[in-house]
């Protein structure tokens, strides 16, 4: 086994460095190069590795944190014949949990951002015209969500698809019927525990900043969108080790993937975010963040009423 995994280093690492004189020799983007070189390699190794937990799996190439390494993982041990993804909130898509996906795995798939000039920058990228990947303006709402995919001429099963647009979270999935993804990613706010199904109230224009300062208030907490993901017909397998993407996996799908409840597979976040009345940063910590929104109205998933936090 070990020396397996030596013959496939060697292997990519000469691949790299052949593929980082041609960047440097051609002026191409150098990091990105070596990123994406890196990230053949970890994805190689995933092969031989023993997967016990989607943590297992992560490694970071173009995510956040590392869904890139948790999203080959599953594309390679789940039969999904349509090779397609849709992902919210993609900012200039630079930092994209399915930025790597596209390019490693020459998936198609469609992005959205709510701003015009993220969408120009994503047009101007290489990315745009290397691969097939298409790009739409779009602030997104409960009430358009399904007409603003089907206008690309998307519906019915796709591989993948991701949301993460800091607020409606809860209520766009709810909404969501045009498409039928095999894996779903959602983010969820681990602020909000464990324990309660809850979201924040739905309002069209919902913007975190806008609703509390400290930027703390938004989504949905891993237990509401476990009870929709049920309904809707899926699976929950588990969460990132930073604490923020809930992946669920159509029913029938999982194979032999562990399926969690939201007490079992709740991972809380350290990263600390907040801000204070200035917008300056306060470092709150993962204790102290829920004191800070305390008074906050919110939408319990299983009364349907609105309590405070």
């Amino acid at each position: 086994m070990i020396e397996k995994i030596k013959r496939k280093m060697r292997k990519y690492i000469s691949q790299s460095l052949r593929d980082i004189t041609l960047g440097v020799a051609n002026n191409g983007n150098l990091n990105n190069k070596i990123l994406i070189q890196n990230g053949k390699i970890w994805s190689s190794l995933l092969k031989e590795k023993n997967i016990e937990t989607l943590n297992d799996a992560e490694f970071k190439v173009f995510s956040q944190w590392g869904d890139d390494g948790i999203i080959q993982y599953l594309i390679n041990h789940l039969s999904i014949e349509n090779k397609s993804f849709i992902e919210f909130g993609v900012e200039d898509y630079q930092e994209a949990n399915t930025r790597f996906l596209l390019v490693n795995d020459n998936w198609s798939g469609l992005v959205l951002d709510g701003s015009s000039e993220n969408i120009l920058k994503i047009k101007k990228d290489e990315i745009f015209w290397k691969y097939d990947l298409r790009v739409k303006n779009a602030f997104i709402t409960a009430e358009n969500i399904n007409e603003i995919i089907k206008e690309e001429g998307i519906e019915g099963e796709i591989g993948i698809l991701h949301i993460d647009i800091d607020g409606n979270d809860y209520w766009i999935w709810k909404a969501l019927e045009v498409v039928d993804p095999i894996i779903m990613i959602v983010e969820y706010n681990s602020v909000f525990g464990s324990k309660r199904a809850i979201t924040i109230p739905y309002s069209d224009d919902f913007y975190r900043f806008k609703a509390h300062y400290s930027g703390l208030y938004a989504g949905a907490s891993l237990k509401a969108l476990c009870d929709l993901a049920e309904k809707k017909g899926y699976d929950f397998i588990g969460c990132n080790s930073a604490g923020n993407n809930a992946y669920f996996v159509k029913k029938g799908y999982c194979k032999d993937l562990k399926i969690l409840d939201p007490e079992t597979g709740y991972i809380e976040s350290k990263f600390r975010e907040s801000r204070d009345e200035n917008g300056k940063l306060n470092y709150k910590r993962a204790g102290d963040r829920i004191d800070v929104i305390r008074d906050m109205p919110i939408y319990n998933t299983e009364t349907n009423q609105i309590e405070k936090i």
